[in-house]
């Protein structure tokens, strides 16, 4: 408990779901105030906390069971800092604009509706003269928003690459690790609460692409919805995916990568979310369990990586307080913190553009000449083979396992599918991309 003496009029905060975060929120508001409204200047003052169901068992929370409320709408107009932790578009986009309408800052983890509309509320809270902070909405725990919007506002972001959802690196790890099958270690991840009882947000990379945007929006100083985020989940990757991996010294990761690239006219950005093969010597390979990392590549400064925990009530929590210091600061001392940066107006390019390295694994017959047919598929679509392994799989039949050298995506696809009509070729049984070397 801190001993310094608080003055001055108490900051009034709402607080929007009493959830996994907000209930770790609210406890941490309570147990904390005093530290809290010491680092602030100001007491701290829990006004209330919008709930959906008033009759639920919250005795295990620090809370005046008065403060509870199922009227959101009413409890924002009497804050001057809302937390909004309800997630999904709507009514959080009503009820955090009536925030800021009403002069209350707002602090949120809701990365679904930043990458949808997030310039919608940019222009509210600059209308009204209020913050927007969202440090919890991207990678939990980790302060990775603020040190690109603020310790690297000098320097030119070139590249973010990240592990940015828990839960599939989660699933992904245990792959590796076990052997086991998606299916089986989703199940697992469910039962220990690393997964929702409904995993499609993690295993489809939606939630991975909303983060995406939010992080190109940031470092490339350009407008990027999650809709113009390239996704691919982990749903396809089989056992047989991660033991390819394994046999060149690769792990199987979902990463986030933006990008920004050319020159003048030429300049553009890229931002896509897939599963890819990465060298066991890369750091993003030692990230265990439901471990969150992102590397951030700029001109000045160098390669730099952000580490710690991406989900869960306590560390998205710390998040959100971090923030609510921030912006209560704000309220008494004066001032704003930054809005939204754009100038740049980069354009989006689409996927076909961006430049990777394919592991392609193809069952053919075993007869001569074979390997000189699929070179020239490679060489038609100037795609370089940069190694190949063949296996015998039985008598007649054989698996060729090609890792192209980087070329732009559009051409390693096409590849491909020439690969599939080829009467040679039983079928292309993988595909995955190889990134960070």
């Amino acid at each position: 408990m801190s001993g310094k003496q608080v003055t001055g009029d108490p900051i009034r905060v709402a607080l929007l779901g009493c959830g996994v975060v907000g209930s770790s929120v609210a406890t941490m508001l309570t147990t904390h105030a005093d530290d809290l409204s010491a680092r602030v200047g100001a007491p701290l003052e829990l006004v209330g906390v919008a709930v959906r169901r008033l009759d639920k068992d919250r005795s295990d929370l620090p809370v005046d069971p008065a403060l509870f409320t199922t009227d959101a709408a009413d409890l924002v107009t009497k804050a001057d800092v809302v937390i909004e932790v309800i997630g999904g578009i709507d009514p959080a986009r009503d009820l955090i604009l009536s925030a800021m309408k009403h002069g209350a800052s707002v602090v949120t983890a809701n990365k679904a509706l930043l990458a949808e509309d997030g310039p919608t509320l940019y222009a509210a809270a600059d209308t009204a003269g209020v913050d927007l902070y969202y440090e919890a909405a991207v990678a939990g725990a980790i302060p990775i928003l603020r040190p690109i919007r603020e310790s690297l506002a000098g320097d030119d972001v070139r590249r973010v690459l990240g592990i940015v959802n828990g839960t599939t690196n989660f699933v992904l790890d245990q792959m590796d690790t076990s052997g086991a099958g998606l299916q089986e270690v989703v199940e697992e991840a469910q039962a220990l609460g690393y997964a929702e009882a409904d995993p499609t947000a993690d295993v489809e990379g939606f939630d991975a692409a909303a983060k995406a945007a939010i992080l190109a929006s940031l470092a490339f100083h350009t407008r990027v919805s999650g809709a113009q985020v390239h996704r691919e989940g982990i749903t396809e990757v089989t056992a047989a995916d991660i033991q390819a991996a394994k046999d060149m010294g690769c792990v199987v990761k979902l990463l986030a990568i933006c990008e920004r690239s050319g020159e003048g006219v030429e300049e553009g950005i890229s931002v896509r979310v897939h599963p890819a093969m990465i060298p066991r010597s890369h750091p993003l390979a030692s990230v265990r369990d439901a471990y969150n990392a992102v590397f951030v590549e700029a001109s000045a400064a160098g390669r730099l990586m952000f580490y710690g925990k991406g989900a869960g009530g306590d560390p998205t929590a710390s998040a959100v307080l971090g923030d609510v210091v921030a912006v209560a600061r704000h309220k008494v001392g004066g001032g704003r913190g930054p809005g939204e940066s754009a100038y740049a107006d980069l354009p989006v390019r689409d996927m076909g553009q961006s430049l990777t390295r394919y592991h392609i694994s193809i069952d053919v017959a075993d007869l001569p000449g074979v390997l000189a047919q699929v070179a020239t598929v490679f060489a038609a679509h100037d795609v370089s083979i940069e190694t190949v392994r063949q296996q015998v799989t039985t008598g007649s039949r054989a698996n060729l396992i090609v890792v192209t050298h980087q070329a732009p995506d559009r051409a390693l696809a096409a590849t491909v599918e020439a690969l599939a009509e080829l009467p040679i070729v039983d079928a292309v049984t993988s595909v995955m991309r190889v990134e960070g070397e």
